[in-house]
């Protein structure tokens, strides 16, 4: 009878806590933000993404924002916006091009309030509202502190223009050097997103199992309205610009972060003021003082030995 009632209570000790892992929360992956092989289905169209410009499909291959041409443009947008406030997206892309030729422009990342609208920022709209990720490969400025290929991003306001000539370094969020383009393997990144907390972005470009920390920021704020997209562009120089697969999930609420604080020591203010400004006459009066004393005493040691 004890080994019954034993054998009873352990079965609902297993199903309390089965119960209780099955309304833990957890991630779960956003289908509706999410796209990978073949990308279409019969009717040539995907339920949850719409491509434009001189985007490619390869059903078997990647999505291809820009083909080594010239004068290209394409992009790839969900149709939903995101909706969790905390999520994650990683994503598979490749840059590449025929060995030995000058190449550019780069691709962009978006979450961003307005969705499918080309533009000049690697191939997406000015002045945009949201954050902007940008797979820099060509450096136009020439007089950068950092190597490209380089990630940037931006914040937008809706008002503020990126500066293509200066590979948007006077609006410049954060950034990373890179060197994501023309690997013999799967280059990946990964955004995750804590709102009211950071947001961070990182990278595979090293090797195959090496994931970098590109950039972390706090109290990053973004529209409370924001679609995914990608995007890409080519001008006199060219590239391909791939992506691969895309697999946005939602995520647990962490427990918010303090801002590292920054231990350099700050540069002292001159403390000024009519006290200071007197303390300084006084002492500069004094030191003329001295030196006139000094130079008459040397002066009558002078005259007496003449004498």
């Amino acid at each position: 009878m004890r080994s019954l009632i034993t054998l009873v209570l352990s079965g609902l000790a297993m199903v309390s806590l089965t119960a209780a892992q099955a309304q833990a929360p957890s991630s779960v992956i956003l289908r509706t933000h999410s796209i990978s092989m073949p990308y279409i289905d019969d009717e040539l169209q995907n339920r949850w993404f719409d491509f434009g410009g001189d985007t490619i499909i390869n059903t078997n291959r990647h999505i291809r924002l820009t083909s080594n041409r010239q004068s290209q443009l394409g992009h790839l947008w969900s149709r939903l916006p995101i909706t969790a406030h905390d999520f994650e997206v990683e994503f598979e892309f490749s840059v590449d091009g025929p060995a030995g030729h000058l190449y550019g422009d780069g691709f962009a990342m978006w979450l961003a309030k307005e969705r499918a609208s080309d533009g000049t920022v690697f191939g997406s709209k000015d002045k945009f509202e949201g954050l902007g990720v940008f797979f820099d490969t060509y450096d136009n400025e020439r007089s950068h502190r950092h190597t490209f290929p380089y990630i940037s991003s931006m914040l937008g306001d809706g008002l503020t223009s990126y500066d293509n000539d200066k590979d948007g370094r006077t609006t410049e969020l954060a950034g990373c050097e890179a060197d994501f383009r023309a690997k013999t393997f799967p280059t990946r990144a990964r955004l995750t997103y804590f709102k009211n907390n950071y947001l961070r972005f990182d990278v595979l470009w090293r090797d195959e199992d090496s994931w970098d920390e590109c950039f972390k920021v706090y109290d990053v704020k973004l529209p409370s309205q924001i679609y995914l997209g990608f995007s890409a562009h080519t001008g006199d120089l060219t590239d391909n610009h791939d992506i691969i697969s895309v697999t946005t999930k939602t995520l647990v609420p962490e427990a918010k972060e303090s801002k590292p604080v920054n231990t350099q020591s700050k540069p002292k203010k001159s403390s000024g003021g009519f006290f200071s400004f007197l303390l300084k006459i006084l002492l500069a009066a004094g030191l003329v003082g001295v030196l006139f004393v000094g130079y008459r005493m040397y002066e009558k040691n002078n005259q007496m030995k003449r004498f």
